[in-house]
């Protein structure tokens, strides 16, 4: 395929309107078979569901163009699984099986040529998302819902290399015990918005928020969870019931096991504990790993020994190790890379 007359090392991280989107309807019980149209633009009533009591769910993914030439796209079964989950926490009726990975392989194949070319640093970012779309004005569960899968090529998160950022402990709690931070929904991410704008205004890069009941151990950021390393390399993960369950950090605890044979160790982590760990990064889909260099906690500053300058040493090879899987460089684990022919 010819590609777009695009500057793709000029790509930011925002929206350009692809040629295609996949729509499909869930009405009276069931969905219909769904199609790619060309109309970017929803119809709705005022009174939608999703408008009265934000009743969606969303995902994010990205497709690739490997070292092979090859348009590739990274775990999306992972990524159906998880909209199920958020779906069937916010009533919201289950896909058919399959429909996910094939709404979205074919919405990447209509835009192929959208998809960077290897090697640009750029790719094209895949976002599924379903919400309640008739009108309901008690606080109830809608019955018409509309699944939409939509592209848009996206430069590299860090441009001129990844350098480490400045953290702070929220005041905020992002998730609420026993709440929806285990989901995607676009209410967890809208709770977290003032928090970012807040950090921003002081100086600072993102959030940490810790547990909502306790307020002693690490969780997530807005959009990230932590991945942290001790001074022996050991790669540590917090857990719990209120964060989301990153596919990307799954896919880094899997290459520190099996590929860099790396001890891992996912668990509990207490605040108290981060000023003894050597590295920190934030992981998620559009930036792989954000390297952390200080968490400032109401003027107390832990200065992580992997610096200001550059990314730790265990964090670099697990980057590089994701990436070059992704990227078609290094041979993947079965099932995780899905060709879009």
């Amino acid at each position: 395929m010819e590609k777009k007359d695009i500057d793709w090392s000029s790509l930011g991280f925002g929206y350009v309107k692809t040629d295609k989107r996949y729509v499909s309807n869930y009405k009276d019980g069931a969905w219909d078979d769904g199609a790619l149209i060309t109309d970017d633009m929803i119809t709705m009533s005022e009174c939608a569901c999703v408008l009265q009591y934000a009743q969606t769910v969303f995902e994010g993914l990205k497709a690739y163009t490997t070292e092979q030439g090859k348009i590739v796209i990274f775990r999306p079964d992972l990524n159906s699984d998880r909209l199920e989950s958020s779906a069937a926490r916010l009533e919201m009726p289950v896909l058919p099986k399959g429909r996910f990975v094939d709404a979205v392989i074919q919405t990447v194949k209509a835009n192929d040529a959208y998809v960077p070319p290897y090697g640009t640093g750029a790719t094209l970012y895949v976002r599924p998302y379903m919400f309640g779309s008739n009108a309901v004005i008690g606080v109830k569960p809608a019955t018409e819902y509309q699944f939409r899968v939509f592209t848009t090529p996206v430069g590299p998160y860090f441009k001129g290399g990844a350098k480490p950022i400045t953290i702070k402990v929220s005041d905020f709690d992002r998730a609420a015990p026993h709440g929806t931070g285990n989901i995607k929904a676009g209410l967890n991410y809208a709770m977290s918005l003032h928090a970012i704008v807040t950090a921003h205004k002081e100086g600072f890069d993102e959030n940490m928020y810790l547990d909502p009941g306790t307020r002693t151990k690490v969780e997530e950021t807005g959009g990230a969870n932590f991945l942290f390393v001790t001074k022996d390399n050991k790669v540590v993960t917090p857990k719990s019931n209120s964060i989301l369950p990153s596919i990307t950090r799954r896919s880094l605890v899997y290459v520190a096991k099996e590929y860099l044979g790396l001890e891992v160790e996912e668990r509990e982590v207490y605040f108290d504990e981060v000023k003894d760990f050597a590295e920190c990064g934030l992981c998620g889909t559009a930036a792989v790993i954000s390297p952390v260099g200080k968490i400032v906690d109401h003027g107390n500053e832990i200065c992580l020994p992997s610096g200001m300058n550059d990314m730790g040493p265990v964090t670099k090879r697990l980057y590089d190790t994701l990436t070059g899987i992704q990227m078609g460089r290094i041979e993947a684990p079965k099932g995780w890379i899905v060709e879009v022919e």
